[in-house]
């Protein structure tokens, strides 16, 4: 889709909030950015015991009893310390899944301009960082190893998936970059699929974060990459990400308004509900064209809106993870 359908107005009022006494303007310290996930997850289990979904396991462990006669190498001594009983670390080869995580970090995923943001007041690339955090928390918990990508107009970051801590931090360090610095950049997402692909040389669950907003090329050469994505036996997973309030309803006013394309300079001058009514017709009509592509290629696909929180997340990856096992 071009990106024309993504408008940044310089009128637009920001709403200033701030979550729990944490902004993420502020983020100094990785475990903030840690914490922040983990209340993220924390409120989603708490409610899943009530949802639909209680059937999937909540109980998490990081370790599993010591059994007499095993090797004493990877006991955790300072677990006995606290409980006198016996437990072995779990380590990446005894994961039960690979999950790679794969994110669009041009400039139209840095929409809309937020000042002191917080989890009610994002960007879709904030969004995107938190969500793919919290998802790393439930790996975590679920003793599942984790990858990421990061691709703009160039591949910015690549980690094949693992499971030690000392890989989660590495790639939580990631995520956390990318709150701190706005993107320029274009993207070719048809392009950085191909590639990310031919490195995920093992079965994973794939999460996919991007816009899906293109300066170039056809919907057909996107969908060529993303079912290259699923070579290997993958599942696939889009998030379709989008500010639901600006992107979708296009809910500018009434007074005129100056648009800008961000990715590539456009400027477009009008009265916004002069044309809210057509333009959410097309967009509509674009995210259901999406949807039925995705089913076609057997692509799973989940529209999200940034102010609608990150259950659908968190949801989408326990029952990809029921599927994938």
């Amino acid at each position: 889709m071009s990106s024309l359908f993504f408008l940044y107005t310089i009128f637009t009022r920001i709403k200033q909030v701030t979550m729990s006494g944490i902004s993420l303007e502020n983020i100094s310290e990785l475990h903030h950015f840690e914490l922040l996930a983990k209340q993220v997850v924390e409120g989603f289990i708490t409610g899943m015991h009530k949802s639909p979904f209680h059937g999937f396991s909540v109980e998490f462990a990081e370790h599993i009893n010591y059994n007499q006669g095993e090797s004493t190498r990877h006991i955790d001594w300072k677990l006995y310390a606290k409980t006198k009983k016996l437990f072995v670390k779990r380590y990446e080869e005894e994961t039960n899944l690979r999950c790679h995580l794969i994110i669009d970090n041009s400039a139209s995923m840095h929409f809309p301009v937020v000042k002191n943001p917080s989890l009610e007041n994002l960007t879709k690339i904030a969004f995107s960082a938190i969500a793919s955090a919290a998802l790393m928390e439930l790996l975590k918990r679920q003793r599942d190893a984790v990858g990421l990508s990061i691709y703009s107009d160039i591949n910015e970051y690549y980690a094949p998936a693992k499971g030690s801590e000392r890989h989660r931090r590495m790639v939580m360090a990631q995520l956390e970059d990318l709150l701190k610095q706005p993107s320029k950049k274009t993207t070719e997402t048809y392009k950085f699929l191909h590639e990310i692909a031919e490195k995920i040389n093992r079965r994973s669950l794939v999460f996919l974060f991007t816009d899906m907003f293109q300066t170039n090329r056809s919907e057909k050469e996107l969908f060529e990459a993303l079912r290259h994505l699923k070579h290997n036996k993958h599942e696939v997973v889009l998030f379709h990400t989008y500010d639901g309030k600006l992107e979708l309803n296009f809910d500018f006013g009434d007074s005129p308004n100056k648009f800008v394309d961000v990715e590539t300079g456009e400027q477009l001058n009008l009265y916004a509900s002069s044309v809210k009514k057509n333009y959410k017709s097309a967009m509509e009509t674009y995210f259901n064209d999406l949807r039925l592509k995705c089913m076609q290629y057997k692509i799973d696909y989940v529209p999200v809106d940034i102010h609608k929180g990150f259950n659908q997340i968190l949801i989408s990856y326990l029952t990809g993870r029921k599927r994938f096992l």
